[in-house]
């Protein structure tokens, strides 16, 4: 049969019922902007919390992890090496938190192809004292530009500049829960005592919030050579090394091959985050779940309005069948009618989707905990508005299949011979 007569009577039946067909196509745009919506908002809030969490994490963290000696001095003892030994309130080793060879350590790491970068770290748990007040806390001796450059460290310092804290001597950079609880302004110098009880003073040159508050009332950061001196250890002593790699999925492979490597304790960004990415997961599970859930709605529509128009037009259906159409013929008809719903109605929900992801977008949203998010977050992924657009025209596929197959089986002799 002529495709063009088909599609001349297939657009024939959409507009002489065009109340409906508005209603059905209204419906399935409805579907789509909101699974667009849905979806670019819950991922876009999934990107934020990433960012809050994973980029502030390394892909592959190397350290000394402090932990009891597997060789007690009992197992040692002739006296005792065939008999079964029970030991109890086993205590740590010898084990330092320090890297042994940190040096050469991180030049092969940085020689590793699938390494974007590493940096050292040190930590040490500090007194800041106020007045007659010692508040715990932590000090991050980082190395500033890789830090920036690899863990976007300068996007959660919120006043003054980052690189300070490597060019000005014996400077930190307070969390800042912490600083509104010293009540130290920028520029004001802070007393902070090691746990080996020597006191220093330092110069406040910037604040970082990460937006976690627990741990902004207790970190800060300085240089590398400060926390050093703070301690009064070598320029060669740290206690981490932070690795980030071009495949973030390849940090537990890595990690198992340098634990080996390197005979070091070594944690996987997937390991140290694993509730958090669960939790990223459930949520875009969530949002797929609802948006595919509209989708389906918007096709019982679809197949009740098909099935009232074949109902209403068996006369226009036998007409057809007795003037040589086919069945499936009649099948093709109110399949390019459903499949015309889907399309258009899909295309302009996608528009509708992008506009309401654009104008969620430009809503402001500013809070104290999150200093760096501006507005509402959105993911403007391709991978959406195609999904979407699949689902719509699949959706109403089966929507019409069935009314379209009940058209093709109608005996014209019956319905003329019924009239």
């Amino acid at each position: 049969m002529n495709t063009r007569l088909i599609v001349g009577i297939a657009r024939s039946l959409l507009l002489a019922r065009w109340r409906q067909t508005l209603v059905a196509a209204v419906g399935v745009t409805f579907s789509i902007a909101m699974f667009i919506t849905l979806l670019s908002f819950m991922n876009g809030l999934n990107d934020m919390l990433d960012g809050l969490i994973l980029n502030r994490t390394p892909h592959v963290r190397l350290y000394n992890e402090i932990k009891p000696s597997e060789s007690q001095p009992v197992n040692s003892a002739s006296a005792f090496k065939d008999s079964y030994n029970f030991i109890s309130s086993v205590k740590s080793g010898v084990a330092r938190q320090q890297i042994y060879n940190s040096g050469p350590i991180m030049q092969a790491v940085k020689n590793d192809p699938l390494v974007l970068g590493a940096t050292p770290k040190l930590s040490t748990q500090v007194f800041y004292n106020e007045g007659t007040i010692d508040i715990t806390g932590f000090i991050f001796g980082i190395d500033v530009e890789e830090e920036m450059r690899l863990f976007n460290f300068g996007d959660y310092v919120t006043a003054g500049t980052a690189i300070d804290a490597q060019n000005v001597a014996n400077s930190i950079i307070l969390g800042k829960g912490l600083a509104e609880i010293l009540v130290a302004d920028i520029g004001d110098v802070v007393q902070v005592t090691t746990a080996q009880g020597e006191r220093f003073p330092l110069k406040v040159v910037g604040y970082f919030q990460s937006g976690i508050q627990e741990y902004d009332k207790v970190q800060s950061y300085a240089s590398i050579a400060t926390t050093q001196k703070l301690l009064g250890k070598p320029a060669n002593y740290i206690t981490d090394i932070q690795v980030k790699l071009h495949d973030l999925e390849k940090a537990p492979a890595v990690a198992k091959e340098y634990a080996q490597r390197f005979s070091i304790d070594a944690e996987d960004i997937q390991t140290a985050n694993a509730q958090f990415d669960t939790g990223s997961n459930i949520r875009s599970l969530i949002s797929y779940a609802v948006g595919i859930t509209l989708l389906i709605v918007a096709g019982f529509g679809i197949f009740n309005i098909l099935n009232m128009m074949i109902y209403e037009k068996m006369d226009s259906i036998a007409i057809l069948k007795a003037t040589g159409f086919s069945g499936r013929d009649v099948n093709m008809i109110f399949l390019l009618i459903a499949l015309s719903i889907g399309f258009f109605g899909g295309m302009i929900g996608l528009v509708f989707g992008f506009i309401f992801s654009v104008i969620i977008d430009n809503i402001p949203f500013n809070t104290a905990a999150l200093p760096t998010i501006k507005t509402y977050p959105i993911n403007y992924s391709p991978v959406f508005y195609f999904i979407g657009g699949f689902f719509s025209l699949i959706t109403t596929y089966f929507a019409g299949y069935f009314p379209a197959r009940k058209a093709s089986k109608v005996d014209p002799v019956e319905i003329i011979r019924g009239k």
